[in-house]
């Protein structure tokens, strides 16, 4: 009866010196939920960025190239051998590339084999006129550069042949691409119509990939095909996959100094709030000691005020962080940010540390006051 007489009292000195105290107590709530929501939405936005920057950076095309080495051809099979080596579930687009001069019924012109079913994941920066050729076994339609367009007087449903002795083939222009590179000069059609027209069957130039590199997976893949093949030419496109690394790397880092300055900023003011908080009740501290009150009860006391108000402060940091890591991420990268477990795990913990590290010199006073001096004034 007594320890529960005891623990009633405790409860009740800690709920009326918070509602006593409702301004200092708010200023605490608020520098713990300003740290708790830019933890959160940082943390968040950390733990997504790979996917989403990943994402980003697929616009800039593929990150991948692999070459025939020192030979004329690459053999197609070994292609189809390279993509069930990509790392699972890092495969956004790839194709194999032919290219040839034929003749056609204007002048002749490049021909460009590549594999239509791949091409606009492949290339997503090309502009393109008209339409995508959207499966690889379209031999009717054909892509053609802007600058070999504007050369043959040709535009979109214009009909062009190519020829080969007494053997003609028709394609008809489906859309006009925009690359500003050499693919803005070519007529591109289907891979295995060039394989056949110019007598290389199974026989390609070289291949493109465009691989996730969230978790480094281009120089997994790499390492996989210098050991596989290695007279082959394969590298990443430094351009897009290096600078993927580099550019996840600053943000991150400039991410873990926002939330870390921001959390020692709320300690300070957490810290500093309390000590004046606590220096207000030095004569009800000295009371409850002269009372017989244990350092231990004191301290009790103010770990459970602290605890309530941390915890209130996670919960709404909680959610006003993830409304932040929306922003964050409709702003940067045009997604929605998702939360993972670990940053609500890294909220609690790094919010508790900060409220339990500002506590700590209020409450070694506190529990330090003599009552007699304190009682008698001095």
């Amino acid at each position: 009866m007594a320890a529960n007489k005891t623990t009633s009292m405790n409860s009740l000195l800690v709920i009326r010196s918070l509602k006593l105290r409702l301004r200092r107590v708010f200023v605490v709530f608020l520098a713990l939920t300003v740290g708790a929501a830019i933890i959160t939405a940082m943390a968040g936005v950390y733990f997504d960025i790979n996917q989403k920057m990943s994402y980003e950076l697929r616009s800039y095309g593929a990150n991948f190239f692999v070459g025939p080495g020192k030979a004329a051809y690459l053999d197609q099979h070994d292609y189809q051998q390279m993509l069930n080596q990509v790392p699972a579930h890092s495969l956004v687009a790839s194709s194999p590339y032919l290219y040839g001069m034929v003749q056609s019924d204007l002048e002749k012109v490049v021909l460009m084999g590549v594999d239509f079913s791949q091409l606009k994941k492949l290339v997503p920066y090309w502009q393109v006129q008209g339409d995508w050729i959207g499966v690889s076994f379209d031999e009717r339609n054909a892509m053609i550069g802007t600058k070999l367009a504007k050369k043959l007087e040709l535009k979109l449903g214009s009909v062009i042949h190519v020829i080969n002795g007494n053997v003609r083939h028709q394609f008809t222009i489906k859309g006009i691409i925009e690359s500003g590179e050499d693919e803005d000069n070519y007529l591109i059609v289907n891979l295995p119509f060039v394989q056949n027209w110019l007598g290389h069957p199974g026989k390609i130039n070289y291949a493109m990939f465009s691989i996730d590199n969230d978790h480094d997976q281009v120089a997994q893949f790499a390492h996989t095909l210098q050991q596989n093949f290695p007279k082959l030419t394969a590298r990443p496109i430094r351009k897009v996959s290096a600078s993927e690394g580099k550019v996840l790397d600053k943000i991150k880092l400039l991410m873990g100094l926002v939330a870390v300055v921001i959390l020692i900023l709320s300690t300070l003011c957490v810290n500093t709030t309390l000590t004046a908080m606590f220096a207000e009740r030095r004569r009800e501290f000295a009371l409850q000691k002269a009372l017989g009150a244990s350092n231990k009860a004191i301290t009790e006391q103010i770990l459970k005020e602290t605890i309530i108000m941390t915890v209130s402060a996670i919960v709404v940091g909680l959610a006003l962080g993830y409304l932040l890591a929306q922003v964050l991420g409709e702003t940067v990268f045009s997604a929605s940010i998702d939360l993972r477990l670990p940053v609500f795990l890294i909220t609690i913990v790094l919010s508790f540390l900060a409220a339990l590290v500002a506590a700590t010199i209020p409450t070694l006073r506190a529990i330090r006051i003599d009552p007699a001096k304190v009682l008698k004034g001095e």
